[in-house]
């Protein structure tokens, strides 16, 4: 069935766009200036207009169907060249210039900055990224930063924040090696009881508890084990080298799991959690050197 897009239809398809990076109403409607109850009757209307519900609501969450993720698949790259395209005409004449100061977790970083940094360097020589790499929970405005870039679940509650990416999962993997003399873990529970790689938030005391998802609930398993890193990337080396069992986001393993050097277990009990975001300040006048690299991050998102 063709849909012609009509000049409501655009405001919806924003709103419907809003709503699916941030996966918050409130956020969403704070980012696009209307109040939450609005956004959600202009989301509804478009659900009823493309005759599909596109969103899942709960009181405390909302999630996306796999009809509206394939939309948002599809709409995004075209809504964001259209939003850099007006930004690039609003600011025709200027050169975007100054500094930009981003704090990005690593795995952020190498992800959706590295990726854009000789094209944007390139396009915009008089503005200097002046970047941190650390997984380091820290406060943007407090840390003197412009921006982030972190996963969703840490960041504060009165940021704007973007999503840029699909949701993430740890999986639990460990060498064949280490499963021939060790035994195979059938619950998490199992895993108190083997040698495992243990990974610490910088800036924290403790080791973080494994996180697992059973009958509607998160759980954690207190794991122990011969090494604790504050860096994941050793963290993955060492359970590579069948020294315990690790616990790596999963999109960094794939390719070792696809070749048998290590092998997922328990994979009923690992479930996705809010993937990678960028986050910066609420301000009515954005700086256009940090207007054109945000569009830059989302763009190559």
């Amino acid at each position: 069935m063709d849909i012609l897009l009509a000049g409501h239809d655009y405001n919806q398809l924003r709103a419907f766009i809003a709503v699916a990076e941030f996966l918050s109403f409130s956020r969403a409607a704070d980012s696009l200036g209307v109040s939450p109850s609005a956004l959600s009757q202009m989301v509804r209307s478009f659900e009823e207009r493309v005759e599909m519900r596109l969103l899942h609501r709960t009181t405390r969450n909302v999630s996306l169907t796999e009809a509206g993720e394939n939309l948002l698949q599809r709409v995004r790259p075209a809504a964001f060249e259209l939003g850099s395209a007006v930004a690039q005409a609003r600011l025709s004449g200027e050169n975007p210039a100054g500094t930009v100061k981003v704090h990005s977790f690593r795995s952020a970083a190498r992800k959706h900055i590295e990726p854009i940094l000789s094209s944007f360097t390139e396009r915009y020589p008089e503005i200097l990224l002046d970047i941190t790499l650390d997984d380091e929970v820290i406060d943007i405005v407090a840390g003197g930063f412009d921006v982030g870039l972190r996963i969703g679940e840490v960041i504060e509650r009165d940021m704007i924040a973007v999503r840029l990416g699909s949701e993430l999962r740890q999986v639990v993997v460990a060498t064949p090696d280490y499963l021939a003399r060790h035994g195979r873990p059938k619950h998490p529970r199992d895993l108190i009881n083997h040698r495992c790689i243990r990974w610490r938030w910088p800036g924290r005391a403790t080791p973080y508890a494994w996180e697992f998802f059973e009958n509607e609930t998160w759980f954690s398993v207190s794991v122990g084990g011969p090494l604790i890193f504050s860096d994941k990337e050793m963290a993955l080396s060492a359970t590579l080298k069948g020294i315990g069992i690790g616990f790596p986001i999963e999109d960094t393993v794939e390719d070792h799991i696809a070749e048998g050097r290590v092998v997922s277990v328990l994979d009923p009990w690992c479930a996705v959690f809010p993937g990678l975001f960028l986050c910066y300040p609420k301000q009515r006048h954005m700086a256009p050197a940090l207007r054109v690299f945000i569009d830059a991050v989302r763009a190559g998102a």
